[in-house]
């Protein structure tokens, strides 16, 4: 009894010398953030917080999502490292339990017959080994002073909940390379189109030019100008074939699934939906993003992993007491009450010298947070950098479009014209040739300022944090 208590008095003085908390709460650093974003545009009602379904209004497009969001190996292995995270977040949770052991054996050992122990074996049983029959059960358990089980508990939370938003960044951003994908498909249909418009256009100049050649009207060089004219058309019909098989192939590959061709519908001018402007100050985007919220999770995780690396500096208490039986003889191991031991252990452990090991662990886990909380930092300003800048080109797309279809329409009207004008001998064929290369180019640059106003859209909606739901 006398040796409990100097041991309870030791535990006691240990304790009472050093501090019970170690590890400080985590409390978010100023961001500094600005108060509004570079680009005001003033709206009513709220921004696009609504669900990827009611942003994206083609069925098909849908269907895709849909399919990629339950089949996309990416996602698939994000999930399962979910789980992962889960199982060990359930087993943080049961840290303050003890621990309880058991183990039973039997040996068999020769002694020395000049040995003390050899002697006295051979005089009192009369065999020159002796046997050892044992079976224990025992507990450990160490006393939580510092917080460390609920640091644990803190590390594996927010390392779970950082994976969950890792994972909802992913799926945004599946969805947003399916829909680019999608869209791409139809500008790539688009293009096509253009092109054999193009190629029905020269048919027509060229076989008025190939009856005038034959009437002497015009040289073989217009002839031959117009079917390089109409051989630029026409390279662009492999090319666009050959692009739309490559992009089916990646569409395909999202969804989980093996190359093959892509059911679509429609045109890009059906295609443009509406999109709400946000205005207000950015924090609110701490609140949507799913990689700033991960990021900030990170600091979490770090800040419990700094108290953790403290708290091994600190004593620390633990109680390991045991029951059991032991025997020399197989008969009688099991005898009870002859054959039961019992434990009673309780210890205090206190580093002294470690080569500083202990201390430079500390030092690195802070350093580790101060990385994190730059790191969070960085991801908000990205974060707000990428508003402004799909908010800038959204807010100019449209503009283009005005500019490019005007063009568009001057450049038909010049290409009618030059016709026109060409049959009446008022102007050369290289008039007629350079208004319909300058109306193919400008219907091409028509739908690429589609699809980048498309992608636009599509950008701020995942750079305001979307919606996976």
């Amino acid at each position: 009894m006398r040796v409990l208590f100097k041991i309870g008095v030791s535990l006691f003085t240990g304790v009472l010398l050093t501090s019970c908390v170690v590890g400080k709460k985590y409390a978010r650093t100023d961001l500094n953030s600005p108060e509004k974003y570079r680009e005001e545009v003033a709206v009513t009602g709220d921004t696009v917080l609504h669900p990827w379904k009611s942003y994206y209004k083609d069925p098909l497009l849908v269907d895709l999502i849909e399919k990629a969001l339950v089949k996309n190996n990416e996602v698939l292995i994000a999930m399962k490292s979910m789980e992962q995270l889960d199982l060990t977040y359930k087993q943080a949770k049961l840290s303050l339990l003890p621990t309880l052991d058991f183990d039973a054996g039997a040996s068999r050992s020769y002694q020395s017959k000049n040995s003390l122990n050899g002697s006295l074996s051979a005089q009192f049983i009369g065999k020159d080994y002796m046997d050892d029959y044992s079976a224990n059960l025992r507990l450990s358990w160490e006393a939580d002073i510092w917080g460390k089980a609920a640091m644990q508990k803190r590390d594996a939370k927010a390392g779970y909940f950082a994976q969950k938003e890792n994972l909802s960044a992913l799926k945004t951003r599946i969805i947003v390379q399916v829909a680019q994908s999608y869209y791409n498909l139809l500008g790539l249909d688009e293009q096509l189109k253009i092109a054999q418009k193009n190629i029905d256009l020269s048919n027509n100049t060229l076989s008025m030019m190939q009856m005038q050649y034959k009437s002497g009207m015009i040289s073989s060089l217009a002839v031959y100008q117009t079917e390089a004219q109409k051989k630029t058309a026409e390279l662009l019909v492999p090319l666009a074939k050959a692009n739309i098989a490559v992009q089916e192939n990646a569409l395909q590959i999202l969804c989980g699934e093996y190359p093959n061709s892509i059911t679509r519908t429609g045109n890009l001018d059906v295609a443009e939906f509406a999109v709400a402007l946000p205005s207000g100050i950015p924090v609110s985007l701490l609140s949507r993003r799913p990689d700033v919220k991960a990021a900030e999770y990170a600091v979490m995780s770090a800040n419990a992993k700094t108290g953790l690396a403290k708290a091994t500096m600190y004593p620390t208490l633990s109680l390991s007491p045991s029951i059991g039986v032991n025997s020399f003889e197989f008969d009688t191991w099991f005898n009870f009450p002859g054959s039961v031991t019992k434990t009673i252990a309780a210890n205090l452990v206190q580093p002294i010298f470690k080569k500083r090991a202990l201390r430079t662990a500390y030092e690195i886990a802070v350093l580790e947070q101060e990385k994190a909380v730059v790191q969070f930092k960085q991801s908000f300003i990205v974060a707000v950098g990428e508003v402004s800048d799909a908010m800038s080109r959204l807010k100019n797309a449209d503009e283009r479009i005005g500019l490019a279809t005007e063009k568009s329409v001057s450049l038909d009207k010049a290409t009618s014209d030059a016709n026109l004008l060409y049959k009446s001998g008022m102007v050369t064929y290289l008039d007629v040739i350079v208004a319909q290369n300058g109306a193919l180019q400008n219907d091409l640059d028509v739908v690429t300022i589609k699809l980048e106003k498309l992608n636009a859209a599509i950008n701020l909606y995942r750079a305001l944090g979307g919606g996976v739901e």
